[in-house]
């Protein structure tokens, strides 16, 4: 029996239905990554699973030994408790166990009560404890709170002086470390940095349960996760594999399903024609023919099948007004400190036209104060940076303080840009998702993501050739992180960009710059690049610039090019091949028509068949023939 078995889950909101009939098995072990746009009903559907709401419809039902677990459960209520011994108080049952085993030995040194009865219940409660995990529990709670970016001098910290983030990562860590052999985990990722989560996809792969975890963590959900669950079109699909694997699987079956429409489409399309045909030769064999033919078409058509059409996402173009000079921005010994406490120093950045590099490092290293300092808004202690020629900054601000959140979406794009007419204003606002009277709604009544859809906006329409982009993805739902990867990916300007997104730093970064209190360190590739080196580095092994160049260029320029150049003169034969084959099937067609319209042949029954036949066969031909075409012309493309 599957460890969660969600059947026919209907769940709906005043006139809006979220889902209908979600159905789905959880095994004992699997790790489930539960995906879709923001505002699909995710965190609805976890809610019912926890049961904090109920259903329109359907059930859930945990096996009898399953103990669910999500982070509402394990709030910190105590603010006088300190961060150890809040985290520790998941063990309470433990310590309990601990300190009746001390009171036993205690009994039975002084020889006090039946020391038969007293030595049995020592014996038994010592193996449940360590059967428990009793003699690792406070290490684990240690490991826990250091791994999740807790420092040694946050563990005396009272509770109630923590940041939001900080109580949110405490919550989780009891989470982790609880009783529950089923996780609930809706977004685990957010407040933590690169090094936290790295620890938490550890501490995950290792979990004996099953888990089910929502996020936009792309590559996160790859190193996790072996099944995965997408909300789309107000029902759940479910495909084996981490997240990579569904997107593959999903395009797959997306195009097999508009294939077969297609095709589908034609062949009513050819079907009715030869009803047409046979009934205007109106003779009484033609109208059995036709009528045979019409049902076939309506078999068709009964089994037809449109595919889904993609949800609507961003559509943005980044275009610089003006190109800049090859030195777009050079730092020289930046230092900050706040309260006598240093934040970095010795930090040298030189960018050059066109780069696409990205800084790194720990919570708190001081990322978006670097950024701040390079837009004015922080002056520096010490240290010196300077702008290139025809530099334009374009600045995201992760924390959103550019939004006047008292304006509506249309006034805070318009009031920036003036000279745009309204339609032009509403036309943008629209290619950004807000439409109608969404352009009317307040931003203090927006979350996270329309907000950052509109400075997103702000940003496209400035046309800036350099982008300072602090945590651009925070907020956005895949498919808009993915909008945004080909956006920048074809951008001509040179972005720096702060960002824990390793997903997207993989798929943009050309440079890595990782921020320490004592300056930067430069990796020259993305992030998978960088976590090899740093992995090497902790090992002691050197790894060299020609090691890595080998690594990825297997082969030398001269022997890939000539590879090329074979497979498109291959290519080139095949298409003409193909050119060839569709004429001469076209010559075909239209003599076999002309043939079928002929009077000898529509008084010859058996005829008109055999030519009826044939003409199938080469228009089938012929639609093979197009889609070899096709095939090779996108190769080319």
């Amino acid at each position: 029996m599957p460890a969660l078995s969600v059947r026919n889950l209907t769940m709906t909101f005043i006139e809006r239905n979220l889902f209908t009939d979600v159905s789905f098995d959880v095994e004992e072990r699997d790790k489930v990554g539960f995906i879709g746009a923001n505002g699909v009903g995710k965190t609805t559907l976890f809610k019912i699973l926890n049961g904090e709401i109920s259903p329109v419809s359907g059930t859930v039902t945990f096996s009898k030994n399953v103990r669910p677990g999500y982070m509402e459960q394990h709030a910190c209520n105590n603010p006088r408790a300190d961060v150890y011994h809040e985290l520790l108080s998941v063990f309470d049952y433990l310590s309990d166990m601990e300190t009746e085993i001390s009171a036993l030995a205690h009994q039975i040194d002084n020889k006090s009560g039946n020391l038969d009865e007293l030595v049995e219940r020592q014996t038994m409660l010592i193996e449940q404890f360590e059967r428990a995990g009793g003699l690792t529990y406070k290490s684990r709670t240690r490991s826990a709170l250091l791994g999740l970016g807790f420092s040694e001098n946050d563990f005396t910290m009272p509770v109630g002086n923590l940041s939001g983030g900080q109580r949110s990562k405490l919550c989780l860590a009891k989470l982790l470390l609880s009783q529950s052999n089923m996780l609930l985990l809706d977004e685990p990722t957010n407040h933590l940095d690169i090094d936290a989560i790295a620890w938490l996809e550890g501490f995950l792969r290792d979990f004996k349960g099953a888990m089910i975890i929502i996020s936009h963590d792309r590559y996160f959900l790859d190193n996790v996760t072996n099944k995965t669950i997408e909300l789309e079109h107000n029902r759940a699909m479910v495909y084996t594999g981490s997240y990579s694997e569904f997107v593959k699987k999903k395009e797959s079956v997306n195009e097999s399903l508009k294939n077969k429409y297609e095709h589908d489409l034609k062949e009513i399309k050819r079907i009715e024609g030869i009803v047409e045909q046979q009934k205007r030769w109106g003779q009484a064999h033609n109208f059995i023919t036709a009528a045979s033919k019409q049902k076939e078409a309506d078999r068709i058509k009964d089994q037809l099948v449109a595919p889904e059409s993609e949800l609507e996402t961003m559509r943005m173009h980044f275009e610089p007004r003006c190109e800049s000079g090859n030195d777009v921005l050079i730092c020289k010994n930046l230092a900050k400190s706040f309260d006598n406490k240093q934040l970095f120093k010795n930090v040298d950045i030189h960018i050059r036209k066109g780069e696409r590099v990205f800084i790194i490092g720990g919570n708190g290293c001081g990322k978006t104060t670097l950024f701040r300092i390079l837009t004015g808004k922080t002056p520096m202690n010490s240290g010196e940076y300077d702008y290139g020629a025809n530099v334009e900054i374009g600045y995201f601000d992760q924390m959103q303080q550019n939004l006047d959140l008292s304006k509506t979406a249309l006034d805070e794009v318009w009031d920036t840009f003036p000279n745009m007419t309204q339609t032009e204003v509403r036309s943008a606002l629209a290619s950004f998702l807000f439409k109608g009277d969404e352009v009317f709604k307040p931003l203090s009544k927006m979350s996270g993501g329309e907000r950052a859809r509109v400075s997103l906006l702000k940003l496209m329409l400035k046309g800036s050739n350099f982008l300072l982009l602090d945590e651009p993805t925070n907020h956005l739902d895949a498919s808009s992180r993915e909008e945004l990867e080909k956006t920048l990916l074809d951008y001509s300007g040179t972005m720096l960009i702060v960002s824990h997104d390793r997903y997207f730093i993989n798929k943009i970064a050309d440079r890595i710059l990782l921020l320490t209190n004592n300056g930067v360190k430069e990796y020259l590739g993305n992030y998978d690049y960088y976590l090899e080196r740093t992995t090497a580095e902790k090992q002691g092994v050197v790894l060299t610039e020609s090691k890595k160049e080998k690594k990825e260029k297997p082969q030398n320029d001269y022997f890939l090019q000539k590879q090329k150049q074979s497979e498109e003169r291959k290519r080139q034969t095949k298409l003409k091949k193909a050119e060839a084959e569709i004429e001469r099937l076209d010559e075909e067609i239209a003599k076999t028509q002309e043939l079928l319209s002929s009077e000898e042949v529509a008084a010859d029954y058996e005829k008109l068949m055999e030519l009826s036949k044939l003409l199938e066969d080469l228009q089938k031909q012929q639609e093979e023939q197009y889609e070899i075409w096709e095939e090779l012309e996108s190769m080319a493309e």
